[in-house]
C-alpha cells in the first residue's frame, strides 16, 4: 500500500503556495522568454533569475548548460527544455527512496507496524505544526496515527503538539519537560504496538545544526528509536523553512550526517518571493522534497511533485507565454 498522488487540488495547493515565487524571481522568465531570439543576454539573464530564486550557483550553471547543449533555436523552445531539465532535477532523488514510506512503488507494502517517522529541523521551521499536518494527511489514508512530543526541552512544544492531537483526534505520548527525548520515542512505539497504530510521528527539539552536542543527542534518539523497532526509522524526514534559502543546504548536510535524512518538507513557501531552493537540495544533496506547507490549518499540506511544481513556477507548456 504506497500513499498519495497528484490531482488536482493537490496542484492547485501547490500553485496557490508557489504565487509570490512565481509573481517575483520566476515570474521575471515572462520579460526574458519575450524575445524569440536566443541571444547571449538570454542566458545571461536566465542565470541572474535562477540564482536570485535560490537555485544556487552550479546548480544553475549545470542546468544552463545542459539546456544549452541542446541547441535551441528558439526562447520558446529554451523554456521547454527549461521546464524539462527542472522536472529532472528534481525527480532524480525521488528515483531511488532512502526511506520506506513515501515515494515507494505502488504495490509495495507497508512496513511492519508501527512504522516511524523521524521529524527534525532548525528552531522555528515549524516542525510541531508539520507534525499535525502530516498526522491529518495520513488520517486521511485510514491510518491510525500516533505522535510523540519529543521536544521536551520548550513545555510549549509539548503543548502545542498536545492541542494537535486534541484537534485533529490523535494520541500524544508526551512527558514531562526536561525529560529524556529518547525515552519519550521509545514509549511511544512502545504505545504504538499496543493501540494497533500504523504510523508514529516523533517531533524533536530544535537543533542549530552548527552546534555538535546537539546534533549527539539527536543521534541517541535515532540509536534507540532503532533498537525499540528492530530498524531504523522508515522516514527521517528534514523540516526546512523555504525563507532561509543557500543556508537550508548547510543545516540539510549537518542532519543528513547525523541522522541520515530521507526527505524534505518546506514550510513557509507561501512566505517567500524565492523558490528555487528546491532544486539545490535535490542536486547537492540527493534528497527528494516528499512535502510542502501550503496553508496553515490541518489540511495545508500537499505531497510534492515536480511536474506540477515547475508547471506552477514556470506554466504548464500549453498555457505559457512566448
Amino acid at each position: 500500500m504506497r500513499l498519495f498522488g497528484r490531482n488536482k487540488e493537490t496542484d492547485a495547493a501547490t500553485s496557490e503556495a508557489l504565487a509570490r515565487t512565481r509573481r517575483s524571481w520566476f515570474g521575471r522568465l515572462g520579460e526574458v522568454f519575450r524575445g524569440s531570439d536566443v541571444t547571449e543576454e538570454l542566458w545571461e539573464s536566465l542565470e541572474e533569475v535562477l540564482i536570485g530564486a535560490d537555485t544556487g550557483v552550479q546548480t544553475t550553471i549545470d542546468i544552463l548548460e545542459q539546456v544549452r547543449a541542446r541547441h535551441p533555436s528558439t526562447s520558446e523552445e529554451v523554456r521547454t527544455l527549461l521546464r524539462e531539465a527542472l522536472v529532472v532535477v528534481l525527480e532524480a532523488p525521488a528515483a531511488t527512496p532512502r526511506g520506506q514510506l513515501w515515494g515507494r512503488p505502488d504495490d509495495e507494502a507497508w512496513p511492519a507496524a508501527p512504522a516511524l517517522a523521524l521529524i527534525v529541523g532548525v528552531n522555528g521551521t515549524g516542525k510541531t505544526t508539520a507534525i499535525g499536518r502530516l498526522a491529518h494527511l495520513h488520517q486521511q489514508q485510514g491510518l491510525k496515527v500516533l505522535a510523540a512530543a519529543g521536544d521536551t526541552y520548550r513545555a510549549a512544544a509539548i503543548e502545542q503538539l498536545q492541542a494537535w492531537g486534541k484537534q485533529i483526534g490523535i494520541e500524544v505520548i508526551a512527558h514531562q519537560q526536561g525529560a529524556d527525548a529518547a525515552a519519550v520515542a521509545f514509549d511511544a512505539i512502545e504505545a504504538a504496538r499496543a493501540r494497533g497504530a500504523d504510523l508514529v510521528l516523533v517531533d524533536t527539539a530544535g537543533r542549530l545544526h552548527n552546534k555538535q552536542n546537539l546534533m549527539d543527542e539527536l543521534s541517541k534518539v535515532r540509536r534507540v528509536i532503532e533498537r525499540g523497532l528492530g530498524r531504523p526509522p522508515d522516514e527521517v524526514l528534514l523540516v526546512l523553512d523555504a525563507t532561509t534559502g543557500q543556508n537550508g543546504l548547510s543545516q540539510a548536510r549537518a542532519f543528513t550526517e547525523s541522522v541520515e535524512v530521507t526527505g524534505v518538507m518546506l514550510t513557509k513557501l507561501d512566505g517567500t518571493a524565492r523558490g528555487g531552493i528546491v532544486f539545490a537540495i535535490a542536486r547537492d544533496l540527493g534528497l527528494p522534497v516528499r512535502f510542502i506547507g501550503t496553508g496553515q490549518g490541518p489540511g495545508d499540506i500537499a505531497p510534492f511533485e515536480p511536474r506540477a511544481f515547475v508547471e506552477s513556477l514556470l506554466g504548464e507548456p500549453a498555457t505559457a507565454e512566448a
